[in-house]
């Protein structure tokens, strides 16, 4: 599903308009990003957690010239799946 059929969805369930079911989205995800941005944990109960997670700098090596490279510490985002969700796809099976 695209973003754009997610807000479709969303105007369709909820008898919004299009211009404000895209608003709602928009702002739903644009504070998820604001607080993982600070450091923050985002849990949806039954669905599942946002959280970042952080990796340290190590020295890798470039695959095409074998050279030595420093890779820089990072944060990735990171999903977990909550168990009402893990239990509803897999009984689909």
């Amino acid at each position: 599903m695209t973003k754009m059929e997610f807000i479709h969805n969303i105007a369709e369930k909820s008898n919004l308009p299009k211009k404000d079911a895209t608003l709602v989205v928009n702002t739903i995800f644009n504070k998820m990003t604001d607080a993982l941005v600070k450091g923050d944990r985002i849990e949806i109960r039954g669905f599942g957690s946002f959280s970042v997670k952080s990796y340290e700098g190590y020295e890798g090596k470039n695959p095409k010239t074998h050279k030595s490279i420093i890779v820089q510490p990072k944060k990735k985002p990171i999903f977990k799946v909550g168990k009402d969700l893990k239990d509803r796809i897999n009984t689909k099976l």
